[in-house]
């Protein structure tokens, strides 16, 4: 009898796991904040905590920035009024809103005109472990992110000349022979 079989090799080429389970940064606030949330997530099991978790191992890019008048026009909406709005980002200032409402606002960050209306307008600013002890399982609060797709480089995504596509070339200059490569 022969023992000595042949065995199959295990296949690699699903292996990568692009779920984070930390973030990249090593910004010691970030890190207390995951610290933080980790718990609070295990423990409590509420949804909100898991979002906020996997929003804060997020990259720069999918944490985007949102304007205090997109903020503002999101507050305004009913049953909304009295709650603290959530955004794992940047909050920044918008000098196109003339008037901002009273606001009570968490954050990651803010800047500093966005800080400085929202305190004239009465309003409060809270830190995320600020969030954790005033709503620990996210009761009265409001969830939101700026938007991703905003960013200049998508309009570039896409495959640009292909009819009913409005994707934005990357052309060097914008002369006859050089923009109508597609001729029919």
């Amino acid at each position: 009898k022969n023992l000595c079989t042949m065995g199959i090799d295990i296949s690699h080429r699903h292996k990568r796991r692009v779920v984070r389970r930390n973030p990249k940064s090593d910004d010691v606030y970030l890190r207390l904040m995951v610290k933080l949330y980790k718990f609070l997530a295990r423990r409590t099991h509420s949804k909100f905590n898991n979002i906020v978790q996997r929003r804060l191992f997020m990259s720069r890019i999918n944490r985007a920035p949102m304007s205090i008048s997109s903020l503002a026009r999101h507050m305004k909406k009913s049953g909304r009024e009295g709650k603290v709005a959530v955004v794992i980002g940047t909050i920044t200032n918008d000098i196109r809103m003339r008037e901002v409402p009273k606001l009570t606002v968490c954050a990651l960050r803010l800047t500093d005109g966005a800080r400085d209306r929202i305190l004239k307008a009465g309003g409060t600013i809270m830190t995320v472990d600020q969030l954790a002890l005033k709503a620990p399982l996210g009761r009265g609060t409001v969830l939101l992110q700026g938007p991703r797709k905003a960013r200049h480089a998508y309009r570039h995504f896409g495959a640009a000349g292909v009819p009913g596509s409005h994707v934005k070339p990357y052309v060097i200059s914008k002369s006859r022979e050089r923009t109508n490569v597609r001729r029919s």
